[in-house]
């Protein structure tokens, strides 16, 4: 008897409703304008769909006999969507949709894609597509940086059921506004039908479900699980796919009779089990009979309506996914569907029609499942940890080559408990972690806190994993991170797990700078407020080529010194090997000194420069690259931005294709192993450089800067060759000693008494015609004013007399010279 009051308790218990239901209608009070014109719209399927946008959570799509599109949630009367006439749809099937980056809707319908902006209520077709397509397939990253974007605008258009590879395949990486053709190579190797070609961004692959004979299987196209594949699981009849937001790796895999699960992009597919308070009463819930009308998750539940009435709740985790008969609805199903509107929380929102208005009214009603879950007759183990919390949730963090990253979460289990921490990556191809589990302390009360250390990097780093399991490390990835409780039970609603987005690729706020010390401001060589003043300076047509052209210069380069990016230049003495010293910045703060591989060129073209080594004293192994190299290959192409970390080859390995054939070649990579300098040549000013890191195993950021040199002390060049300058030199210097010693022997011989006096009658024939009257007065003239304007006061008169006396006898003996 008591057994049976207890069932009936139960019983009542069991049919109180979960949640109580109220109806949202406005605008009607006055008269409301017709449907615009056009087709209405309509879901393919007899099952409903709610779609809500990831990252705008009152943006929703509502898919069944009509589709609704609200923008705050269903929280006011809707028309149903309609398609302009002029798109030429005929039957306005939708089969698929999915919210793109931005206020873009896009929908297949018909076969066809169609894009919707909601926000403007424009339609569109995208270009690209030409042949029919069932299904468009991405998946939303909502971080506010370039590489969430990029992820969020990767999609995917197929045909579901096509036969491989000759069915066409779209791809789209700008949002849909055009798709590209799937190269057919990608997917020769597969001859089945395809279920579907997805980004499995939490793994960093690209996902192919293929169906062969009622069994289907997901197959990878990148490395390192491009030769490898899932495993098998029954697919008897077409599966939609869902991929929960979050970024991972779970997946979902439904249709009205069949319900699979899988924790890691599709490499294991599991199914759904059924409990009933502590008891498991099937691993496999569509063996329970029970048929789909509505589903809905989100990042860690799932929860199911049945064309039997039924509402049921569960967890995904990565140990399994359960789920709980919450209550039977009342409700008719045919146009009722759920969703979750937050963690805990279930929507179950039914259209209703209005037969004096266009617009229909909507039913809601919201369960929340952790009061639902404590009535007593769920019979459901109490949840065995008290908090589980963290500052890394709702972040994206990044890790750079050769970066770390740690994290860390305080855990508080209930009393008498002992759970089990468990950590996991999406993504343990690229990302590898440590994780370890100190005691932190005591509550209030006495219980136990206990804090978990996440040390994480890339996996190569690690040296733990087979280099078949490792992705490339060249090649940067994306993982999450989750934080969970291993043997939490299903009444833990409230405590979902921690998890986070790692990009393992650039970091952003990385930036690299060249150390400048001691400037040719700072040394008084130059003026700060001239180098700002629109400061010029002129390349001698000589020390420079033109950018772009194979041609010298014909002129000399008048440049403008860019003093705001460039700062005073740094001093570098012209004949002193040089290296400049890189500094790694970020957010702010110096890091390192940076050790990698580099290159500079001048970005004026100037030439007058070269490098302390070539490729056989740098010990290469195969020809070494250079500019040269790239302006052959590449032609007029910038060379600025030619060469960089995607196309750097080092010559330090051995390469079949690209022998050292030249070991004297110049050797043009500074950094790294090698100590290769710059040399400067004989001419003195400002260079200006761009400075590009090309090691490929440094960072993945494209790092570079901008930065000047002013060299000095180089002496103006020589008009002459310096050999043949030392030449005549010594030639003179010998010549001069052999006539200083030929001239006096000479002298003492007949020819030379006969060369004195050819010599001394030529002087007597030079004076006597300087002793001319006019010259010789002239210059006694001059000497006498000289004498004269020098000492007036100090002749005495006598002297005076005396000096006249000898000028008259100078003139008579001028006199008589003549008249001889």
């Amino acid at each position: 008897m008591l057994l049976l009051m207890l069932a009936a308790v139960a019983a009542v218990g069991r049919a109180q409703p979960v949640c109580s239901q109220r109806k949202v209608r406005t605008g009607k009070v006055f008269t409301s304008e017709p449907l615009a014109r056009g087709d209405q719209l309509f879901h393919a399927s007899t099952t409903t769909y709610v779609i809500r946008n990831f990252c705008k959570s009152n943006v929703v799509l509502y898919l069944g006999k009509k589709v609704f599109l609200s923008k705050d949630n269903f929280e006011s009367s809707l028309p149903p969507l309609i398609i302009p006439k002029s798109m030429l749809v005929g039957v306005a099937s939708v089969t698929s949709a999915f919210f793109a980056s931005g206020t873009v809707l896009l929908l297949v319908v018909n076969e066809k894609i169609y894009s919707y902006n909601y926000l403007t209520n424009v339609w569109s077709k995208p270009a690209g597509i030409s042949s029919p397509v069932s299904h468009i397939s991405g998946d939303s990253c909502c971080f506010n940086n370039q590489f969430c974007t990029e992820l969020s605008n990767s999609l995917f258009a197929y045909f579901r059921g096509g036969q491989l590879p000759w069915t066409p395949i779209y791809f789209s990486d700008n949002g849909g506004f055009s798709f590209q053709h799937l190269a057919r190579e990608r997917v020769d190797r597969f001859n089945g039908t395809l279920g579907g070609i997805f980004y499995f961004h939490s793994m960093s692959q690209v996902g192919v479900l293929e169906v062969i004979k009622d069994l289907g299987m997901f197959h990878y196209l990148e490395h390192p699980l491009n030769n490898s594949a899932g495993i098998p699981f029954e697919y008897k009849e077409p599966l939609d796919v869902i991929i929960k937001t979050g970024h991972r790796g779970f997946l979902i895999l439904w249709s009205q009779l069949s319900l699979l699960v899988s924790p890691n992009a599709g490499q294991i597919i599991d199914t759904v089990q059924l409990w009933k308070g502590r008891k498991r009463l099937t691993s496999d819930i569509c063996t329970n009979g029970i048929t789909i009308h509505s589903i809905a998750s989100n990042m860690y539940e799932l929860a199911l309506l049945t064309e039997e009435r039924n509402l049921y709740y569960g967890s995904q985790g990565y140990l399994g996914t359960s789920l709980v008969q919450l209550s039977k609805m009342s409700l008719q199903t045919e146009d009722t569907s759920i969703s979750f509107t937050d963690t805990g929380m279930l929507e179950i929102l039914t259209v209703v029609a209005d037969p004096q208005f266009p617009s229909f009214d909507f039913q809601k009603c919201v369960v929340n499942v952790q009061t639902v879950l404590m009535n007593p007759s769920f019979d459901i183990e109490e949840c065995n940890v008290e908090l589980l919390e963290s500052s890394m949730i709702n972040q994206m963090f990044t890790i750079d080559m050769n970066s770390k990253l740690d994290l860390s979460a305080l855990m508080i289990p209930r009393p008498g408990k002992t759970p089990i921490p468990l950590v996991m990556v999406s993504n343990p191809h690229s990302l590898g972690f440590e994780a370890h589990i100190i005691e932190f302390g005591n509550t209030f009360d006495g219980n136990y806190k206990y804090k978990l250390e996440i040390e994480l990097q890339q996996q190569h780093h690690w040296g733990i994993a087979d280099t078949n399991f490792t992705a490339s490390i060249k090649r940067n990835a994306i993982s999450s991170v989750t934080v969970d409780i291993a043997d939490k039970t299903i009444a833990c609603v409230d405590l979902k797990p921690l998890s986070t987005l790692i990009s393992v690729g650039c970091d952003q706020t990385k930036k690299i700078l060249v150390q400048n010390k001691i400037s040719a401001c700072s040394m008084g060589i130059l003026n700060p407020v001239e180098l700002q003043g629109n400061y010029t300076y002129t390349i001698e047509k000589e020390a420079y080529y033109p950018i772009n052209h194979n041609a010298g210069a014909r002129d000399d380069l008048l440049v403008y010194y860019q003093y705001k990016d460039l700062g005073c230049p740094r001093l570098v003495y012209y004949d002193k090997p040089w290296k400049p010293v890189v500094e790694v910045w970020k957010n702010g703060i110096l890091e390192e000194i940076m050790n990698a591989e580099y290159v500079i060129t001048e970005v004026n073209g100037i030439v007058t420069y070269s490098y302390s080594l070539t490729a056989a004293t740098a010990n290469c192994r195969s020809q070494p690259q250079n500019w040269s190299t790239f302006q052959t290959n590449l032609g007029n192409v910038d060379q600025m931005s030619i060469w960089n970390r995607e196309n750097y080859v080092s010559c330090h390995e051995d390469n079949k294709d690209n022998p050292l054939l030249w070991p004297e070649a110049e050797y043009q990579i500074l950094g790294g192993r090698t100590d290769n300098r710059v040399i400067f040549g004989q001419r003195n000013g400002i260079y200006t450089f761009l400075l590009s890191v090309v090691d490929p195993y440094y960072s993945y950021c494209s790092l570079d800067t901008m930065f000047s040199v002013y060299v000095y002390g180089a002496l103006p060049m020589a008009m002459f060759p310096p050999v043949l300058s030392i030449t005549l030199l010594v030639m003179t210097a010998l010549l001069s000693t052999w006539l200083a010693y030929a001239i006096p022997k000479e002298l003492n011989t007949e020819r030379g008494q006969r060369f004195k006096n050819s010599c001394s009658w030529l002087f007597q024939s030079c004076w006597g015609a300087c002793s001319c009257d006019w010259v010789s007065g002239g210059l006694q003239r001059r000497l006498r004013s000289r004498r004269v304007s020098d000492q007036p006061s100090r002749t005495p008169s006598g002297q005076r007399d005396q000096t006249d006396r000898l000028s008259e006898a100078s003139k008579h003996t001028g006199a008589s010279m003549k008249d001889l």
